[in-house]
């Protein structure tokens, strides 16, 4: 099973595999028309461990994983705004 999503310009592709019957492994891969250089992560597939996960599960947790590995990339967004730091 596969659903791709768009997050900040790059897409995540999620791969779901069976393991019993309503269970699931987890895969992320992110591609972007035009990647960043230096980052070897770009059309490989992650694994998300902790599984398996029903389905909805893993969708979120593998959409989730594929957000946070684009802003690790990418970098933050926007400057956080916390209790240290006004």
């Amino acid at each position: 099973m596969h659903r791709t999503t768009e997050y900040r310009g790059i897409d995540i592709h999620v791969y779901l595999v069976s393991t019993s019957q309503d269970m699931f492994d987890a895969w992320f891969s992110i591609t972007s028309p035009a990647p960043p250089p230096g980052v070897a992560a770009i059309g490989k597939r992650i694994k998300v461990h902790g599984g398996p996960f029903s389905r909805r599960w893993a969708h979120l947790v593998t959409e989730l994983a594929g957000r946070a590995a684009i802003d690790v990339i990418l970098g933050v967004e926007s400057q956080y705004v916390g209790p240290e730091n006004g």
